[in-house]
C-alpha cells in the first residue's frame, strides 16, 4: 500500500469510460473480477489507510475491524429492534457502556450504572456525526415542542412554535449543523468564538438573550470538542450552565477529537460533559474501526 499514490491522478467521470452502459447478464471468475478491481478501481482509489495519507483522520481500520464485518455481514442480522435481533441490540448496548466508560463519559449516559441498575441513558450506533447532530436536534425540537405547548395549550398549530425556535454553535461548527437546521426547519445562529476558537458561556448567553428580546426561543446548543478547521475545544462548563438557565439541549459533537479520550490525560478537555444532553463521537476516526461507526449517547432516551 505504501507503494502506491495516495491521491488518485484521474479526471472525474473517468469510471463510467471503462464501465459497460448494462449490467453483465453472464458471470466472470475470480481472477478476472480482481483483475477489473486492480485496474479499473484501484486507479480511482485515495489510500486512506496508507502510512503517507495525512489529511482527515488517518488509520480508520484494523484487521480485527475487517473481519467483525465479515462476520456481522454473513449473519445478515437487522438489530433495529430487539425482537428483529436479540443478541445484536444488547451487544449493542453493552459494548456502548463499554465504550463510555473507555473515553471517561459520566455514568447517566449508560444503560447501567456500576450497581448495575438502568439509568435511563443509553449509547446507540449512528452512522456518522452529522446524522447523530441532525436526530438530536429533532429529538430537542420535539421536547421544547411539547413543553411549549404545555405552556400556552391555547396554541394548536405546531408551526407557530416551530417559527421561534433558535439553535446555536460556534461559528467554528462543521457545516452539517446547517444543514440539520435546515432538515428540522428551526433558525440557526453562529455564535462567536475567543482568540484560541473557543465558543464561551458569555458570548453564548449574549446571543441568547438578542434572541430572546425578539420573542425567540432558544432549544439547542451544539457543542463541539475538536473543531474540524483548528481542532478548538468550546468551553462545556460555561456553555452547559448557559443551556440549563435557557433550558436549551446541549448535544456535544466531539467527532475528530473524541477518540482521545481513551487517554486519560486529555479527559481535561471535556470537563462539564456532564451537563450534556447528549454526546458523540466517531470511533471510526483513530479507533481503528472501519467506517462507518459513530457512537451516540443520550442522557434520557425517552425524553
Amino acid at each position: 500500500l505504501e507503494t502506491r499514490d495516495v491521491a488518485p491522478s484521474i479526471e472525474p467521470g473517468y469510471l463510467r469510460k471503462l464501465m459497460p452502459t448494462q449490467a453483465p447478464e453472464k458471470s466472470e471468475n475470480f481472477d478476472e473480477v480482481l483483475k477489473d478491481v486492480e485496474q479499473l478501481i484501484m486507479p480511482g482509489v485515495t489510500h486512506w489507510q496508507s502510512p503517507n495519507f495525512f489529511a482527515y483522520f488517518p488509520g480508520n481500520t484494523s484487521y480485527p475491524a475487517i473481519l467483525a464485518d465479515m462476520l456481522t455481514g454473513a449473519m445478515g442480522g437487522v438489530g433495529f429492534s430487539w425482537l428483529a435481533n436479540p443478541a445484536m441490540t444488547e451487544l449493542e448496548a453493552i459494548t456502548m457502556d463499554w465504550l463510555g466508560k473507555a473515553i471517561g463519559l459520566p455514568e447517566q449516559f449508560f444503560f447501567w450504572d456500576s450497581n448495575g441498575r438502568e439509568t435511563g441513558g443509553g449509547g446507540v450506533i449512528q452512522g456518522t456525526a452529522s446524522e447523530a447532530t441532525c436526530v438530536m436536534l429533532l429529538s430537542a425540537r420535539e421536547k421544547a415542542l411539547r413543553r411549549l405547548k404545555a405552556e400556552q395549550p391555547d396554541i394548536e398549530e405546531d408551526h407557530v412554535f416551530l417559527g421561534k425556535m433558535v439553535a446555536y454553535a460556534s461559528e467554528q461548527v462543521h457545516f452539517s449543523f446547517q444543514k440539520a437546521c435546515i432538515i428540522a426547519s428551526i433558525k440557526s445562529r453562529s455564535v462567536p468564538t475567543d482568540d484560541v476558537g473557543s465558543m464561551r458561556g458569555e458570548a453564548l448567553k449574549k446571543a441568547i438573550e438578542e434572541d430572546k428580546a425578539k420573542g425567540l426561543v432558544p432549544i439547542f446548543v451544539l457543542g463541539t470538542l475538536g473543531t474540524t478547521p483548528t481542532c478548538a475545544f468550546d468551553n462545556l462548563e460555561e456553555v452547559g450552565a448557559i443551556c440549563e438557565e435557557s433550558k436549551a439541549w446541549l448535544h456535544v459533537d466531539a467527532a475528530y477529537a473524541g477518540a482521545a479520550f481513551v487517554c486519560p490525560e486529555y479527559r481535561h478537555y471535556m470537563k462539564g460533559v456532564e451537563l450534556a444532553d447528549s454526546f458523540n463521537f466517531n470511533p471510526h476516526k483513530n479507533l481503528m474501526v472501519t467506517f462507518d461507526c459513530s457512537a451516540l449517547w443520550q442522557v434520557l432516551r425517552w425524553a
